[in-house]
């Protein structure tokens, strides 16, 4: 893992004022730009160069940040700027991420193409919805020109509004993408470092070694996931939460306003009508005096406003609505005088109040004449009975349309809100959680055992990755840093204590092993000659690429190290047999030969009281014991295996311990010289040893030669 220079705390602080200034300046570049169009009335906006250069130089969260200030900066006189602060956000989140991956470049005109067309997408095409579900058709900047396109009769109010958008977009992206690009690629690289907004709460990764851990993967949800989850419904649970709240508050706020209205008017209604003349309207109609003039007025009444649809005064019978008064709409022509009309389904439930001439509260319905607030008030005569009901009714369908732009507001807002501090959770968790823990948990897999100097390094990785978020997570650190300490020296310690166990096994292993090579008056050294030559053997073996799938180092060494004791097995061999200077019997050497045998059991025992955990070690022990005797042509003993039949040990044992007893003094004889004791190890190849294993031995004569001479006390033969 590659770790760049340290952080001071310093330079964090630089960092920031670095962060402020960008967003300070860039925000400027926003505020000015919009400004300057205005002035100039240009159809543009020009009010994401800012945001853009800010998100392509310093990162996501200066440039969601200059976006979104912008647009309440700018909403401080025209409150609508502050609607579209969602999409200022996510051009600012594009920025970022086609900035890091190169498409700011001049030189791929098709990636600056990429780039104008996504920002247009997102300015003109999710602009223009939330414009036409907010204002509707040709009520923005781009009005004039979607007229024109719906005028030509190709498009409908939709899509010509759509078109308009897209068009005027597309102009004012590309200004902004090159301007950006422009001013991007003219900064040096030195200071897009130092503008770019981090916040490392350890020593700062390569931009390699952040690859590398974006490329780990967890096994169910990534710790990432989990924070960008729990963010975003956590937010999405509360913005529903407060967006129904606030929408039945608006709603009934609404509503209350109308009724207030439509009260105030009805009051009107009955004060125009007198009661005492009813039935005189009901039964001369317009032929009434003044029934014309009271007709005008309700009818004046009825324009005053566009939410009221219909103003009119009925007598309330069992047989239904008896028309008093019902003036002319724009859109309906009103009934006439003494004209019975059926009751509504939504006046059933209070028609005795009707009938009584009580009041009633008012009624919302939804039927015939659409959604409609009814607002009855009842009108007494002079004696203070009610002859009829003076009405009021109010469209309500605005509200819905209200509705429906309160919504988009809130929801427009809300996204801007949410995906600036998703992005700032995410930056923070990215810094302060997420970097640190995959960090540790890199150099803590990483962590090597094999030598001293690696165990040093893994110790130090560690150690600098200097993690500071001042929290949990860095007691954690801490306590990696100490426990990777412990654990080091621990190691140390059990591998010094391993080489002291090991170097005292096999003293034990020689001392054992002369006790019982003195009983036949030798010298001693055969057990350690024998131990070197297979040595010598095996590592010549393995330089010419010989049994390379069985010369593991750890073979090596369980053979060299067991060597000593593969004439264990003497030891049950009467010293009677074992120094006798001449011939022995028949009957004698097969007493001779159970040594063999013998030595495997004793080894064999000895395995089954440490219970396996020297199990390689010993195996090999066991097989010297048991077959250095064996021939490669099957004629050897105790069980006459065949060549590759006979384990690789006991074959490399058998030319070492035939080319020690044929160099070395014994009772019966004297030593044959080195040139001859060769001679016969090489006539044997293929009969008594195993050829390959003859052929290394000869190869390496120069090492076998040092050790018989050094072992024997001369300086040369």
């Amino acid at each position: 893992m590659q770790i760049q220079g340290m952080d001071s705390r310093a330079e964090r602080r630089i960092r920031r004022v670095y962060a402020l200034l960008l967003i300070a300046v860039c925000l400027l570049i926003n505020v000015a730009c919009a400004k300057l169009v205005l002035a100039l009335e240009l159809p543009l906006f020009l009010d994401n160069i800012g945001s853009a250069l800010a998100a392509a130089v310093g990162g996501s969260v200066p440039g969601m940040a200059v976006g979104f200030l912008t647009n309440l900066i700018n909403g401080i006189s025209n409150i609508e700027t502050v609607y579209y602060a969602s999409l200022t956000v996510l051009i600012a989140i594009f920025s970022t991420w086609f900035a890091r991956r190169g498409f700011y470049d001049f030189k791929k005109p098709w990636k600056l193409l990429v780039v104008i067309l996504t920002f247009a997408l997102i300015g003109g095409g999710l602009g223009s919805l939330l414009t036409w579900t907010l204002y509707g058709f040709g009520e923005s900047l781009s009005g004039p020109l979607a007229h024109r396109i719906f005028e030509a009769g190709r498009l409908n109010e939709f899509w010509s509004q759509f078109a308009a958008d897209m068009l005027i977009d597309l102009a004012d992206k590309t200004i902004t993408v090159l301007i950006v690009a422009l001013v991007y690629n003219l900064l040096p690289a030195e200071l897009k470092h130092k503008l770019f907004f981090t916040g490392w709460q350890q020593a700062p990764l390569s931009e390699k070694s952040q690859a590398v851990l974006e490329k780990k993967r967890s096994r169910k949800m990534s710790l990432r996931s989990k924070i960008i989850a729990l963010v975003a419904v956590g937010m999405i649970v509360i913005a529903i939460g407060i967006t129904t709240i606030s929408f039945v508050h608006f709603r009934h706020a609404a509503i209350d306003e109308q009724i207030s209205m439509a009260n105030g008017v009805v009051r009107v209604v009955a004060d125009s009508v007198d009661a005492d003349r009813v039935d005189e309207f009901l039964e001369l109609g317009e032929q009434a005096e003044g029934y014309l003039g009271i007709e005008a007025q309700l009818g004046a009444l009825a324009h005053s406003s566009d939410d009221i649809q219909y103003v009119y005064v009925y007598r309330i019978e069992e047989d239904g609505c008896h028309v008093v008064f019902d003036p002319d709409t724009s859109e309906a022509t009103g009934a006439n005088p003494g004209e019975v009309i059926p009751f509504d389904d939504a006046f059933l439930p209070v028609l005795d109040k009707l009938l009584a001439g009580e009041e009633i509260d008012p009624i919302i319905s939804n039927e015939e004449y659409g959604w409609l607030l009814s607002i009855y008030r009842p009108i007494y005569d002079s004696n203070g009975v009610c002859q009829c009901y003076g009405a009021v009714d109010i469209n309500m369908d605005h509200i819905a349309t209200s509705g429906y732009q309160f919504l988009a507001r809130v929801l427009s807002v809300f996204l801007g809100f949410f995906l600036l501090m998703l992005t700032l959770a995410i930056w923070m968790a990215e810094y302060s959680i997420i970097l640190p823990i995959n960090t540790m948990d890199v150099a803590t897999g990483r962590f090597a055992y094999n030598s001293e100097e690696a165990r040093s390094d893994t110790v130090e990785r560690i150690r600098q990755l200097d993690i500071h978020t001042g929290d949990e997570i860095e007691n954690l650190y801490h306590s990696v840093v100490k426990t990777t300490e412990d654990t080091v020296q621990y190691i140390e310690y059990a591998q010094t204590q391993s080489e002291t166990i090991s170097k005292l096994q096999n003293g034990l292993i020689l001392v054992l092993a002369d006790m019982v090579e003195s009983r036949d008056k030798c010298t001693g050294d055969h057990v350690r000659k024998t131990a070197a030559y297979t040595d010598i053997i095996m590592r010549q073996m393995k330089k010419e690429g010989i049994y390379l799938d069985q010369l593991t180092d750890d073979f090596i060494n369980d053979v060299v190290n067991s060597a000593p004791l593969h004439d264990i097995g003497k030891i049950q061999v009467p010293d009677s047999i074992l120094n006798k200077p001449g011939k022995l019997t028949d009957e004698e050497f097969e007493i001779m030969k159970s040594h063999t045998t013998a030595g495997a059991q004793v080894i064999e025992h000895a395995m089954e009281m440490v219970h396996g955990e020297y199990s390689g070690y010993l195996e090999e022990a066991k097989y010297l014991a048991h077959f250095h005797h064996e021939k490669w042509n099957g004629k050897g003993y105790p069980l006459g295996l065949y060549q590759e039949e006979i384990p690789l040990s006991a074959r490399i044992m058998a030319v070492a311990d035939v080319f020690d007893a044929l160099v070395s003094k014994r009772s019966y004889k004297d030593g044959f010289p080195f040139e001859k004791a060769m001679a016969i190890i090489e006539e044997g190849a293929g009969s008594h040893f195993d050829p390959n294993i003859v052929a290394a031995f000869i190869h390496a004569s120069d090492e076998v030669r040092k050790v018989m001479n050094m072992n024997m006390g001369v300086t040369g033969q």
